[in-house]
């Protein structure tokens, strides 16, 4: 063998040797890790296939219109989304800034893109103390009657929902009406001006436009005994009238909260209702306080997500017979709003994909049963 050759062969020697000598050092978890990637890679499943809603419930995602025209994401979108929610493209600010001028064009773009993939739409949402415009509590420079308010009430939801009518399946149609303290009702412009009424009004307004449409109050706080019991009793009078089909249940929730019983007791609780149940607003935050100051997402706090998500799909899929869907509020970590709540400027890693679209491994943990 001449000089040459020996050179290549030792080369070559040394570069396998290497190679096989970090496979070797491999721990298990990394080994299973790299496994789990080739398999989401070499595959096309989903989480609404592993979730298939015959089985267990639908998976969403909350969108803004921008993300129909990026092709990564709307590939992300497709993979794993049968059911869609308008981030914010069909709150009334978006759609009727200005006094019977609607402007569709960001909603019809992603009820466009749902329905050529074949993707279900979630309305959210109708009637909300933010994000509404401060013309409809008006009358030129004075207030406006509590009559005034509950008609323009009553025509936007009717414009809305029958320009939709047979593409949005579900709407949210009251938002967070309920107070956090004491009160039983948020006091809201809409409620220090219209009471209770304006709730009552609204999914009947609702009711009327779109038979065939589910209607939700959604809320966030909904595990929080004192706010869980309010929500229940106005479930308990919207289900009388039969002006309700479910309640959107906001899983805006962190590594560290709320606990497996507080879970089990409020689904319990409004299981009892006979009312579809959907969690609407899934988002994780890394942070166990909501003042934290931002940390690194370290090797650690990453298992504290996984076991998180772990825990609450554990429970979702418990209750699989009355959980109709589960909504994540954003596509992957480089967009969340929890980016700017309730800490501004504070990076947050709260969904199962991270800042490069990639699956976490919480997206493992919570397809493997």
């Amino acid at each position: 063998m001449n000089l040459k050759i020996a050179l290549i062969v030792l080369l070559l020697y040394l570069s396998f040797g290497s190679t096989s000598c970090k496979k070797e050092e491999l721990t298990e978890e990394e080994k299973e890790w790299e496994q789990d990637l080739h398999e989401y890679d070499t595959g096309n499943q989903g989480l609404k296939d592993h979730f298939n809603n015959i089985d267990y419930f639908d998976m969403g995602v909350a969108i803004p219109a921008s993300f129909v025209d990026n092709t990564a994401k709307t590939a992300l979108i497709k993979r794993h989304y049968n059911s869609i929610t308008a981030e914010n493209d069909m709150k009334w600010s978006s759609l009727q800034p200005q006094e019977g001028s609607f402007n569709y064009t960001n909603a019809d773009k992603i009820v466009s893109f749902a329905a050529a993939n074949g993707i279900k739409i979630r309305g959210h949402c109708l009637c909300w103390h933010n994000q509404v415009p401060d013309w409809v509590f008006k009358d030129g420079t004075a207030l406006a009657t509590k009559e005034q308010i509950l008609e323009r009430l009553h025509t936007h939801i009717t414009t809305v929902m029958t320009r939709y009518k047979g593409k949005v399946y579900a709407w949210d149609v009251v938002n967070e009406a309920i107070d956090d303290g004491s009160r039983t009702y948020r006091p809201s412009q809409w409620y220090s001006m219209c009471g209770e009424d304006y709730i009552i009004e609204a999914f009947r307004a609702a009711r009327e436009a779109d038979p065939d449409a589910l209607l939700f109050y959604n809320d966030y706080s909904t595990i929080v005994p004192a706010k869980r019991d309010k929500i229940y009793d106005l479930a308990v009078k919207l289900k009388a009238e039969n002006l309700i089909d479910g309640l959107g249940l906001q899983g805006h929730w962190s590594i560290s909260f709320p606990s497996d019983d507080l879970i089990k007791q409020a689904l319990d609780k409004f299981k009892s209702l006979g009312l579809q149940i959907q969690i609407t607003e899934m988002d994780v935050s890394v942070y166990p306080s909501p003042s934290d100051p931002e940390s690194e997402y370290t090797a650690e706090v990453e298992q504290q997500l996984t076991a998180a998500y772990d825990r609450f799909f554990t429970a979702f899929r418990s209750y699989s017979d009355v959980i109709t869907s589960v909504t994540f509020w954003g596509l992957a970590d480089d967009k969340t709003w929890l980016d700017n709540f309730p800490v501004a400027g504070r990076k947050n890693y709260p969904l199962l994909f991270d800042t490069g679209l990639r699956p976490k491994k919480a997206y493992f943990e919570i397809t493997d049963f």
